[in-house]
């Protein structure tokens, strides 16, 4: 029974049925939501000052001490700008769109275990819940660029579709790999099966996820929004004030979201020695964040092409094979000798990529194979 459960019998050994029923529902909301804002504040002031130190320069260091109040500057000079709506612009759908980008991410983190007991809700396919919460972003990036009546933000909302969709494919079939191994969609499951950490199990699943993620993400180096934001802003180009805002904090709260799922799926998730479960959730969701920030500070990025190309010529070839591999693997080898599939997958994982990168070739403007 997780903690929500325990505190919602309590509630109601003294409280009316009804209100026993929507009062933990409230109090797991206004959670979530303040620990997504606080995460996002520190992920937007961690990744300014890793980005400094990688281009060895200062970073924010004037407002505060260590320039630790620069975020909040942002998102007040954000949240006091004027909200300006297109003429021909759909008032409603252009309303919608940002809060349908937001949501799903508030909607996640009901599933993901901060510690034994610690979840809000522990559904039984609570995997297959957060590929489908997660897909909803994709609705809200083409309610954006339709609604807003701009022949630009529709195209750069096209292609970040067409990217999301892409890659949705060979996450999913990473999942699967893990899926197989535990026997269980439940997240909490996953966790208290991960004896050993799954990164060393399924290195490859856990490579393509992670590539995965970070595109859907739109983060370096398929930062495709990025590049229209050079021109003209991309998808929300006709975005203002505290709409804008939401997307901007859809952007940092996925990475917050997909790193916890990594951290849940692979990194053993609140596991670890000594130090409270909740800590070590934090220190792994912290760990990859940065690792996507290292990523930014030295990728160039892809062109369309090269991206598209990437999912379906690299990644989904490599998901496919990772997942038979895996599937072999539970049907064949001992449960009792973890260790023979560490060294056998680090060894598939090796020879497919080195394969990989000799057939594939991403650069001379096409994928060349």
């Amino acid at each position: 029974m997780t903690l929500l459960e325990q505190f919602q019998l309590w509630l109601g050994s003294i409280w009316p049925e009804w209100a026993a029923y929507i009062t933990p529902a409230i109090i797991g909301v206004v959670v979530v939501l303040g620990f997504v804002l606080t995460t996002v504040i520190i992920f937007i002031y961690l990744e300014r000052r890793l980005l400094g130190r990688f281009q060895i320069r200062t970073g924010p260091n004037r407002l505060g001490p260590e320039g630790i109040f620069q975020p909040i500057a942002t998102a007040l000079k954000v949240l006091l700008k004027e909200d300006i709506v297109p003429a021909k612009a759909d008032k409603a759908v252009h309303w919608l769109a940002p809060v349908i980008v937001f949501a799903p991410i508030l909607l996640i983190f009901a599933v993901v275990p901060f510690g034994k007991g610690a979840i809000f809700t522990d559904l039984n396919v609570g995997i297959v819940y957060v590929v489908a919460i997660s897909s909803l972003s994709a609705v809200g990036i083409y309610m954006a660029g339709w609604a807003s009546s701009n022949k630009y933000a529709l195209i750069a909302a096209l292609r970040a579709v067409a990217q999301m969709v892409s890659y949705e494919l060979p996450v999913i079939l990473s999942i699967l790999g893990v899926v197989l191994m535990v026997g269980s969609l439940s997240m909490n499951q996953i966790v208290e099966s991960q004896s050993i950490p799954f990164i060393l199990l399924q290195p490859l699943g856990f490579v393509i996820f992670f590539l995965g993620t970070v595109a859907e993400m739109n983060r370096c180096p398929f930062d495709l929004l990025e590049a229209d934001s050079e021109i003209v802003a991309g998808y929300h180009t006709e975005y203002s004030g505290m709409k804008f805002a939401l997307f901007y904090l859809g952007e940092y709260g996925h990475a917050v979201a997909y790193s916890a799922i990594i951290a849940t799926l692979f990194l053993g998730g609140w596991q670890g020695p000594l130090l409270p479960p909740i800590i070590w959730f934090l220190i792994k969701i912290v760990a990859v964040f940065c690792f996507i920030v290292w990523m930014r500070a030295t990728l160039p990025r892809l062109r369309v092409d090269q991206l598209m190309a990437f999912a379906w010529k690299c990644l989904l070839p490599l998901a496919v094979i990772n997942l038979f591999i895996i599937a072999a693997e539970v049907l064949w080898l001992p449960e009792s000798m973890p260790w023979i599939m560490v060294v056998l997958n680090f060894a598939f994982a090796g020879v497919l990529i080195l394969l990989w990168s000799k057939l594939f070739t991403l650069g001379g403007g096409r994928v060349e194979v």
